[in-house]
């Protein structure tokens, strides 16, 4: 799966973006998808997936009641609706996606096989 993430930008303190990311290939449909992040300085981590079905979602804790991930296969696409943003959101946010079979709770960057370029958020205070 080839992915595209877009939608970045630059931010106030409370604002919001929907960052989306575009996909092809066949296999998309089958795939579980997810959202990272990388600050500066920082590790990649996680921060949202999606099953393949749509109907099972996973946050890490604080992004919970803030962020929401959706996809529409029909359309090859997963969104990631940011709300209440924090400064401490700023980061690169990359989608990725894996094989249905794996767990959406498993968080572990290495468990995806594919790559979107990323997109930059920043929040200012």
């Amino acid at each position: 799966v080839q992915l595209q993430a877009s939608g970045g930008g630059l931010v106030q303190a409370g604002g919001s973006l929907r960052l989306s990311c575009a996909a092809s290939g066949r296999t998309f449909a089958y795939s579980n998808m997810g959202w990272f992040r990388q600050a500066p300085g920082k590790e990649r981590e996680f921060v949202a997936a999606i099953s393949w079905t749509g109907t099972a979602t996973y946050y890490t804790d604080p992004v919970k009641g803030r962020f929401t991930i959706a996809r529409d296969n029909a359309k090859n696409m997963v969104w990631l609706q940011m709300n209440s943003l924090q400064p401490e959101d700023t980061a690169i946010y990359y989608c990725a996606g894996k094989p249905g079979g794996r767990a959406i709770t498993d968080t572990t960057p290495a468990t995806y096989n594919d790559w979107g370029q990323g997109t930059q958020v920043t929040v200012s205070s």
